[in-house]
């Protein structure tokens, strides 16, 4: 049972994610497509943060972390994981049942379930001196399984080993060489996986799409990551035509940056045919953009 590993329930996560029409995984956590996640790799906070205002949702960016490999970008589908301070009575309860199912410690429970295209995302509510579940073991089966790193709010440790993988680019809220539950100090318990979980002031939920790069974090929810990566790839666009036309002298620097005339957009779709072979984007998209574009 899903429940012995803390785990929602499949019910719940439908009932949970009723935007996403899409692909699901066996447990029903919405799939954003890996043809969808490659392309965020090139979308900004700013890209993301606009279109996500604009529908509704104005708690989905978490900034200051600490990070490994901070030049790269890490995209990938939410596999959430919520710790509490420990208790006793409560962890002893939790542990007895997922022992009993044949797991061992609390904290290898979420690993366990990461797939490839996954982000690790952890709400370890900020612990920092005895905090890390963490190290340089755990990292690489997170890597292993994933392909990716993790957004972990809480300490790490062994943090050289961490860095030693290769694509294990993470975001974290602190170092610290000590380790969760050390002995006679019951620190943290796994309350829930792929629940909804509280990272900085975001709530996250499974299946969200996780956009890390320029030390900032934005969660996607998974049914806004397509329009996410349309408004994006359309920005970019309309930037390199508009930088090459004033670098042209066609048009001023006033026009360029308002509203466009019925004249400027109509020249970008002739653009937009004749480079369509030159563009970062491929031809597929290009023609989808032309023809669904309402500006």
């Amino acid at each position: 049972m899903q429940s012995e590993g803390q785990q929602i329930s499949k019910e719940e996560m439908l009932f949970l994610t009723p935007e996403w029409k899409g692909e699901r995984f066996e447990d029903g956590r919405p799939k954003v497509s890996d043809t969808i996640l490659e392309r965020m790799k090139a979308v900004t906070h700013e890209e993301a943060w606009a279109v996500l205002k604009n529908e509704g949702y104005k708690y989905q960016y978490a900034e200051r972390w600490e990070t490994i490999h901070p030049d790269s970008v890490l995209v990938g589908r939410a596999l959430t994981a919520t710790f509490m301070p420990g208790r006793p009575d409560i962890h002893d309860a939790i542990d007895k049942r997922g022992k009993a199912s044949g797991k061992r410690g609390q904290n290898s429970w979420p690993v366990d379930l990461l797939v490839r295209g996954d982000v690790y995302v952890a709400d370890q509510f900020g612990l920092h001196n005895g905090g890390p579940t963490i190290g340089d073991n755990v990292g690489n089966a997170i890597y292993a399984k994933s392909g990716n790193g993790i957004v972990y709010d809480g300490a790490i440790r062994d943090i050289n080993g961490l860095k030693a993988i290769g694509g294990f680019v993470s975001f974290f809220s602190s170092y610290h060489p000590s380790h969760h539950n050390q002995s006679g100090d019951l620190n943290t318990m796994l309350i829930g996986i792929n629940k909804p979980t509280k990272i900085r002031q975001v709530t996250v939920m499974a299946g969200d799409v996780v956009l890390g790069r320029d030390g900032a974090v934005t969660f996607i929810p998974p049914h806004l990551a397509e329009k996410i990566v349309i408004t994006s790839e359309v920005v970019r666009l309309r930037d390199m035509f508009g930088h090459s036309r004033l670098r042209a002298g066609i048009y001023t620097a006033g026009q360029i940056d308002t509203r466009w005339s019925a004249e400027i957009e109509k020249d970008f779709s002739k653009w937009l045919n004749d480079h369509i072979d030159d563009l970062p984007i491929s031809k597929v998209q290009i023609q989808e953009i032309l023809e669904n574009r309402t500006w």
